[in-house]
């Protein structure tokens, strides 16, 4: 009997058949691309027979690449289907974490989507974000830059709020709706036929008209790895009881849905979300916050393999072999393989452990792969990085390579190799002065080297690495330093140890101290001091991939200092710590405490501080994990209270207020907790002025701003997770979330035992202040100087010129443009102050802004020398020369 009274308004119901298809998660890739065959043929086949009317085939094109691998025959009935306009897709390649992943992974996504949606007559115009595990504040912006002003989202977005409009920090805006992905069960003819349906319509409709009494409802007629079949049919038997709750269903499409629902909202009166979408979760939608610390590995291999396509292999290819068609493959195929690792899934570290095996070996054939492009872009930059012939015994070179669009110095590290019974004597920059350095031997061995145009070659050598601070290397080129040999080692270069000095001092004055518990203390010039820096916390976890479970009673541990030294060189010096921490080896059977049995885990923390004020102290952690069931984190506290820690995003650097690490444990079934963690891109903050702390670090996207009332220390604090070990893909009795997540699947290779590392950058006061100084520190991460040894013999240009400079902005991206005409250089204003940017092209050089998509603006707009960025601005410039 229907409740709806007769006189209700007759809302429209938009019946959308999809499926969501997850590539890998409780089954392994191969074993899922198998069952998309299947499903694929029997949509084809369904919508050849007027069975279903419509279908969504997820958001994601690479859904057919993946058919087309197996069956040829039936991704080209998909693409007849998509002609004809039965068949939607897009508008994404893969449906990625849009959190772990960089803003430039997030625009080759929809780039390369635009590729293959070309073979298939477009793709959906809607952003369709349906099971991320929450949403970035840029997301707005990219959506908008590809011309998608609409946006479906449901995990993080404002709980009961259907429809909103969604700002990002630059200003950009899309119009979005709150909505659930998976409603197969409303129409599924199983367990119990018509009358089933019919109760399950009438339980959807009242749902609805509580969020939306006057529609238009969206019901989305699929779920992960499920095809509705005879949706047509299905609407059919339920057109009474649609009849009685004053609905009308019809087939349709993302597009013809966003497009009734605009018109029927009075879209500036809707309510305004600004920023991240990670709300406090409702019933069900959780954000499953522990997927940002989850097999950390992944997270690392991921952010190491962007920074070689973003800031490496990209920008070589565009500068010194835009025009080679084999090179522009390759990276096109390393990029397809970092992307088909960025589906949450995969890159949030929450499947069986067979899918994340195959993770690793794709990072593993990113990183082959553009290290092939980069070796030979710099052979048309005229430096062969081949180690083939003779190894030198009396002189060699190395070249230092700049990322970055302005002249840069810093820290650099080189493995060179030198004829047996051979030493590094001296280094000599460009200009022929010598430059203090750093050598280690580090052994002999054999040297190999082969090529298309070289006969295969071993040589007797000897590997030494040396480290330097180079001096103004060229934007976006290099400067060759020249290494002379001698027969006995530079005692000068050799680093000295002073065993049991626990300070470790500092330019201007400033001095860092061990204390016993393995934290070091600050001491300012002006008498400030920092203590506590680099606590490691130690946490049991009774949770799962998806989430942290607190363990009832637990008692944090914390590391012991067992001894300590302090290590010199001419260019840098470090302390290096001893330290122990002593680990439960698990939870104990009932998972309601952590064992009794204890093993003491050595870790080795080391502490490093260049001779350069302008360089940041560098953090290095490295243990064997052999425990299960725990949370390692790094403590950074401040004296300076602010209140908000700061933290980047994509493109933006955006403040959060520091809070516990969780609220309260949910009481109800099918909740979450909320956590205080936030996904961060590289770098964040916590304090002001001489106390302000920052931290910077590749793939440690996990951090928590705490607030003092919530601090072993008293103060405010800034916690990085550096390890979380559980050993289940989800589980349905924690306490921090009351449901599962997905299945109850073992996952023994998620508790991450063995060697782990750590390298963080820290840097405090001064050269932490403002934004520009948190851009600096994330700029020393994700474009370091990086060097490579030249052939024996080879003798190069000593200094390159600089064919593009850009000062006054970040650079994220430079590239071949799509369409082959010119490059893309893209920059960006991460702060909340206005910047002007100013920049250099080589004569004949024209700049025009485009889209994000490398599209035309309506009215071109050439760019001059000075170029004004707003706060948060992101702009996309085309350069054509000649």
């Amino acid at each position: 009997m229907s409740t709806t009274r007769p006189d209700a308004p007759l809302v429209t119901c938009h019946v959308l058949t999809h499926v969501h298809w997850d590539r890998e998660w409780y089954r392994p890739f191969e074993a899922f691309r198998a069952r998309l065959a299947e499903l694929a043929e029997r949509v084809c086949d369904e919508l050849d027979d007027g069975r279903t009317a419509s279908f969504h085939l997820d958001g994601q094109t690479i859904v057919l690449s993946d058919v087309q691998a197996l069956r040829p025959d039936l991704a080209a009935r998909l693409r007849d289907h998509a002609r004809a306009g039965r068949l939607t897709l897009g508008p994404w390649h893969v449906l990625a974490d849009n959190q772990l992943v960089s803003g430039e992974n997030l625009i080759r996504n929809l780039l390369t989507a635009r590729r293959w949606g070309a073979t298939a007559a477009g793709l959906s115009p809607v952003g369709y974000c349906p099971d991320t595990f929450g949403h970035p504040a840029d997301l707005p912006r990219i959506l908008t830059g590809f011309g998608m002003d609409t946006a479906l989202v449901w995990r993080g977005a404002p709980d009961g709020t259907a429809r909103f409009r969604w700002r990002s920090p630059d200003g950009s805006q899309v119009f979005a709706v709150n909505q659930g992905y998976h409603a197969a069960e409303v129409l599924w003819p199983e367990p119990d036929g018509a009358e089933g349906r019919a109760l399950r319509l009438k339980e959807f409709a009242r749902t609805e008209r509580a969020r939306l009494p006057e529609g238009p409802w969206l019901l989305m007629n699929g779920g992960d790895h499920l095809a509705p079949s005879d949706p047509v049919g299905a609407l059919r038997d339920v057109e009474d009881t649609a009849a009685q709750e004053r609905v009308a269903l019809r087939h349709s499409t993302l597009e013809e849905f966003f497009t009734a629902a605009r018109a029927a909202a009075d879209e500036d009166r809707l309510p305004l979300v600004e920023g991240a979408l990670r709300h406090r979760p409702g019933r069900l939608t959780f954000i499953l916050p522990g997927t940002l610390s989850a097999r950390t590995y992944l997270k690392q291999a991921n952010a190491e393999a962007q920074m070689l396509l973003e800031q490496r292999a990209e920008p070589l290819l565009a500068l010194h072999a835009p025009d080679d068609p084999a090179l522009a493959a390759e990276l096109g195929h390393a990029w397809e393989l970092l992307l088909r690792n960025s589906p949450h899934d995969s890159i949030c570290g929450c499947s069986v452990d067979e899918v994340h095996r195959e993770n690793v070996t794709r990072f593993e054939r990113v990183r082959q792969t553009a290290d092939h492009v980069v070796l030979r872009a710099l052979a048309a930059a005229g430096l062969d990085t081949r180690q083939y012939g003779a190894p030198a015994d009396r002189e060699l070179r190395f070249a230092v390579l700049n990322p970055r669009p302005q002249e840069a110095g810093g820290p650099v590290t080189v493995e060179i190799l030198t004829a047996p019974g051979t030493h590094p004597s001296a280094v000599l920059g460009p200009d022929g002065a010598e430059v203090p350095f750093e050598s280690v031997p580090l052994g002999p061995e054999t040297a190999f080297e082969a090529d298309i145009d070289l006969m295969p070659d071993s040589r007797p050598a000897s590997r030494h690495r040396l480290a330097l601070l180079a001096r103004g290397v060229p934007a976006l080129g290099h400067a060759v330093h020249t290494v002379r040999l001698t027969g006995t080692p530079a005692e000068t270069a050799t680093p000295r140890t002073e065993p049991a000095e626990h300070v470790l001092p500092l330019a201007g004055g400033a001095a860092l101290t061990a204390a016993d518990d393995a934290t070091l203390t600050l001491r300012l010039p002006d008498g400030t001091e920092l203590p506590g820096l680099g606590r490691l916390v130690d946490e049991g976890d009774r949770g799962d991939t998806y989430n942290f479970d607190p363990v009832p009673g637990d008692v944090p541990v914390t590391a012991r200092l067992r001894a300590v030294r302090r290590v010199s060189s001419p260019v840098r010096t470090s302390l290096e710590l001893d330290a122990e921490i002593a680990l439960p080896r698990g939870l104990n059977d009932a998972r309601d405490g952590r064992g009794t049995t204890v093993t003491a885990v050595a870790v080795a923390v080391t502490v490093t501080a260049w001779r350069d004020s302008a360089a940041p102290l560098e953090w290095d952690i490295r243990f064997d994990n052999a425990a299960d069931d725990h949370r390692l984190r790094v403590h950074f506290p401040t004296p300076s209270p602010a209140g908000v820690w700061t933290a980047d995003t994509h493109f933006s650097l955006l403040d959060h207020p520091v809070g516990p690490d969780m609220g309260p444990l949910p009481a109800e079934p099918a909740h979450e907790a909320e956590y205080g963690a936030v996904p961060v891109q590289t770098v964040s903050a916590v304090g002001e002025g001489t106390g302000r702390v920052a931290v910077a670090a590749a793939g440690l996207h996990e951090r928590t701003g705490l607030a003092s009332a919530h601090t072993a220390s008293g103060s405010e604090e800034l916690a990085v997770t550096l390890l979380r070990s559980v050993g289940w893909l989800s589980r349905f009795d924690l306490a921090a979330r009351t449901t599962g997540a997905g299945p109850m699947l073992a996952t023994p290779e998620a508790q991450c035992h063995g060697p782990q590392h750590f390298r963080l950058l820290v840097a405090t006061g001064q050269q932490a202040e403002g934004d520009a100084g948190l851009v600096r520190l994330a700029t020393a991460v994700k474009a370091p100087l990086h060097a490579v040894p030249l052939r024996p013999g080879a003798t190069p240009v000593p200094r390159s010129p600089q064919p593009l400079t850009v000062d006054g902005a970040a650079l994220t991206a430079l590239k071949p443009a799509e369409d082959g005409r010119g490059l893309i250089l893209r920059i960006s204003n991460p702060t909340r102050e206005a910047a002007t940017v100013r920049l250099t092209t080589l004569p004949g050089t024209t700049a025009e802004r485009v889209r994000l998509d490398e599209s035309a603006l309506p009215a071109p707009e050439p760019v001059g020398a000075e170029l004004p960025l707003a706060p948060y601005a992101l702009e996309t410039l085309r350069l054509v020369t000649g």
